[in-house]
């Protein structure tokens, strides 16, 4: 095996505030937020002169995190944040959650917005789609039984 884990998936948005306050709202738990920039930074990523300032949120049991990215140089090339969920790339992440109507009812209150509605897959999974701040696609699924 060549992999030991997946460590994080990585987010670019306008506001880290907003990004911030939804995500933590949501559980997840703010670990640091600082500035990344420099030759090094410019050289992993591909783009020379780089200043991004990053956040990074840490999942409730410690095996996953969301990296939150806000870019002030280059300038944003690409805007994906109103793609349907059937559009090519990386499109959204998908949490599982304790309750799913209370974690809609609390994300409402940052701005969260049901994509299509709520549904239950068999004896599964209640499971719903939302836009959170910026237009991010978030899958939300409640485990039944």
């Amino acid at each position: 095996m060549t992999i030991k884990r997946m460590d994080n998936v990585g987010i670019v948005v306008e506001s880290l505030d907003t990004a911030i306050a939804f995500f933590t709202e949501l559980g997840l738990e703010l670990e640091g937020r600082l500035m990344i920039e420099g030759e090094w930074a410019g050289r992993v990523t591909g783009l020379p002169g780089q200043r991004v300032e990053i956040a990074m949120l840490r999942t409730p049991d410690g095996h996953g995190r969301l990296e939150l990215s806000r870019f002030l140089a280059p300038p944003v090339v690409a805007d994906h944040r109103k793609a349907p969920v059937n559009a090519l790339g990386y499109l959204r992440v998908m949490f599982a959650v304790e309750n799913l109507d209370d974690t809609l009812a609390r994300l409402r209150k940052h701005g969260a917005e049901l994509v299509g509605e709520v549904v239950q897959y068999e004896t599964s999974y209640r499971l719903c789609y939302i836009r959170g701040p910026e237009g991010i696609l978030i899958g939300l699924a409640q485990e039944l039984g």
